[in-house]
């Protein structure tokens, strides 16, 4: 017990010391000196957020290697912002769009003075986007401020204005602003003019004490009232100062707490349109109308805005809102619609609560598919399974060939995609309650159960129930099934993976000399024989390669492999979707009706109990937990192999 309580002293000492090591005070005198050392100090909102994103690492995904993201994404480049990183997914389009707006603002374009305007769906990611750049902002190191002043404020803006010139010029940055009226009263007042020996300090961006960061809420239309922006009188003070003196001020409006940093509008246009105008001017004109009869107030932050579509497109569609919506950069924030990136949703969620949850393998894949089946806009050019799959970067088959649809075509006929549908949130919901009733334990059975209660229960127009429940009770009850008897299947297989590539070589060597008319040489008895046509249609029918196609499929896969390995890539029976898709299930149509039987059997004879306890063994070696694999058994018994 002693070594630890050394252990917490240390470390709190250790931190002691490093928030003292980062403490700074001095005259404005000496802060002239670290500017010129370090001009970086002395960046604008805009600027020192767009280094703390770029701060913390940029990469390129590489899509010539991953051949999902290169289905997905092309020959597009594609930037992953570590800043965001595993904490975002699926957003790669909206993240580029957001960092796009602060890479203008911080070099001072038109984007510095407009309002980031975040539009999307309940629980598609708005606010925590705009948390997460706090909780940035708080992690940074500390800025330097004019000690005193109610806004935290550059201490450039002592200098006068026909100095600027030649001070921008020795240290190297472009001095902007203008003191508070506070600040100008002290300067005069207290340091008779004397700017040089005005006192600077470091300051800690805080969201909890409102230094650099700010959050308005929407305000009753019935009071609406500006001093949650720009501060007000205290009226306590007015019978010791008159009313023209800057000491009665409280600068502790939203721009005034969010000066140097941000200001965050939550719901922004549920507030009257009057009520956004000091937004506007503070974002284009850089200052706010002080309370009173003070004059104005420099404010620099950037300012960042949200609401859902309903929101916006009633605003938008309002012509008097003409001057508001000219000065909005809008970036919509879809729901995510990528079935990988939606399961990294929920195991992040999963991880940060306090559940012990024991989860079976497909869970998160199967509430995942429906939450993005309801996202998805109808096509006639497929079924939405098969978009969802497309749009996760898969190789969907058709006929035996990879179908010719991409990505980015489905897309451009669906614009209102990832707009609605049920939200992340729904979806957590439902997985804290299976969990809940279910001891912790939760597997596609019971989640789905969860969800189709849930959509009962939820208010939704009957039309969208109803699908909602297809969704549930049809779609991914067959796919669930097809996933689980693929599990099965590799639990009975005895080295599953091993026979794969046996069946993959032993096709290789067979279609190759079936395409180029030559012959395969017996491996026991080295002797040459003709290609087993036989069992290449025992392969291809699998995945309804039949007649005359066959012989086109067997060209595609010798010339696909042999393109692949000259570009030096590791050949194995997962190589190429068709064939490996052929494979699996020519091993699972193998061992379907032991499966069946052992599966099914109320009582089972010594061998098949022997096959049943190695089937388990191996389905928790696959990531099964003991306590669902009975259910699971269970329910492939009753529904999988049906007599």
């Amino acid at each position: 017990m002693q070594g630890e309580r050394l252990d917490f002293a240390a470390l709190i000492e250790r931190d002691r010391s490093e928030q003292q090591q980062q403490q700074w005070r001095g005259t404005f005198l000496e802060y002239l000196e670290i500017v010129k050392a370090d001009p970086k100090v002395a960046d604008l909102a805009h600027k020192r957020l767009y280094e703390m994103i770029i701060a913390r690492g940029v990469s390129e995904l590489d899509v010539e290697s991953d051949p999902q993201a290169k289905r997905l994404f092309g020959d597009r480049r594609i930037r992953v912002y570590h800043f965001f990183k595993d904490e975002f997914f699926g957003m790669e389009r909206t993240l580029e769009k957001i960092v796009r707006y602060f890479h203008s603002a911080a070099m001072g374009g038109e984007e510095s003075r407009q309002v980031l305007y975040l539009m999307g769906p309940v629980g598609s990611g708005k606010s925590s986007l705009v948390e997460h750049l706090k909780r940035g902002l708080e992690e940074l190191p500390p800025i330097y401020a004019i000690d005193g002043c109610p806004m935290h404020e550059e201490p450039l803006h002592l200098i006068p204005r026909h100095l600027r010139p030649a001070f921008e010029d020795m240290l190297g940055v472009r001095i902007e602003g203008d003191l508070c009226p506070v600040c100008r009263w002290r300067l005069k007042e207290e340091f008779g003019g004397k700017y040089e020996e005005v006192p600077v300090h470091t300051v800690r961006f805080s969201a909890r004490a409102r230094r650099g960061i700010a959050v308005v809420p929407p305000v009753d239309p019935n009071n609406q009232d500006t001093s949650v922006l720009i501060g007000s009188e205290d009226i306590s003070k007015l019978d010791r100062y008159s009313e023209g003196d800057p000491r009665v001020l409280e600068l502790n409006g939203a721009f005034n707490a969010g000066n140097r940093g941000i200001v965050e509008f939550i719901e922004v246009f549920k507030n009257e349109t009057e009520y956004l105008h000091t937004m506007i001017t503070a974002t284009q004109e850089k200052f706010v109308p002080a309370p009173g009869r003070h004059g104005t107030v420099y404010v620099d932050c950037c300012i960042v805005a949200h609401s859902n579509e309903a929101e916006w497109q009633k605003f938008k569609a309002d012509h008097t809102n003409e001057a508001i919506l000219d000065r909005i950069v809008v970036v919509k924030v879809p729901y995510n619609l990528r079935l990988s990136e939606e399961v990294k949703i929920y195991q992040k969620f999963l991880r940060r609560a306090r559940f012990a949850a024991k989860i079976a393998p497909h869970t998160l894949e199967i509430a995942s598919m429906f939450a993005i089946l309801t996202r998805l806009e109808p096509t006639p050019k497929c079924d939405l399974m098969t978009k969802l799959r497309i749009y996760n970067g898969e190789e969907v088959l058709e006929k035996g060939r990879p179908k010719k649809l991409t990505a980015h075509e489905l897309m451009e006929d669906a614009k209102r995609e990832g707009m609605f549908g049920i939200s992340t949130r729904f979806i957590m919901k439902a997985l804290d309650t299976a969990l809940t009733q279910n001891d912790g334990v939760i597997h596609p059975i019971n989640v789905r159960e969860a969800l189709i209660q849930m959509v009962k229960d939820g208010d939704f127009p009957e039309d969208t129930r109803k699908q909602y429940l297809e969704f549930l009770q049809d779609t991914l009850h067959k796919v669930y099934l097809e996933l689980l008897e693929k599990d099965i299947t590799k639990a009975f297989v005895y080295s599953f993976r091993d026979q794969a590539e046996t069946l993959f070589q032993n096709y290789l060597d067979h279609a190759e000399a079936f395409v180029t008319k030559s012959r395969v040489k017996d491996p026991v008895t080295h002797e040459d024989m003709d290609p087993d046509e036989g069992f290449l249609r025992s392969i291809e029918e699998q995945i309804a390669v039949i007649g005359p196609a066959a012989q086109g499929f067997r060209q595609e896969v010798i010339a696909y492999l042999w393109a692949a390995s000259r570009r030096g890539e590791k050949i194995s029976y997962e190589s190429y979707e068709p064939l490996k898709e052929a494979i699996e299930r020519k091993l699972t149509s193998s061992v379907r009706e032991i499966s069946r039987i052992v599966t099914k059997a109320r009582t089972r004879d010594e061998e098949q109990r022997k096959k049943y306890d190695a089937m388990v063994e191996n389905l928790i070696e696959q990531g099964y937990n003991e306590e669902s694999i009975d259910t699971i058994l269970k329910y492939a018994a009753n529904h999988l192999w049906r007599d």
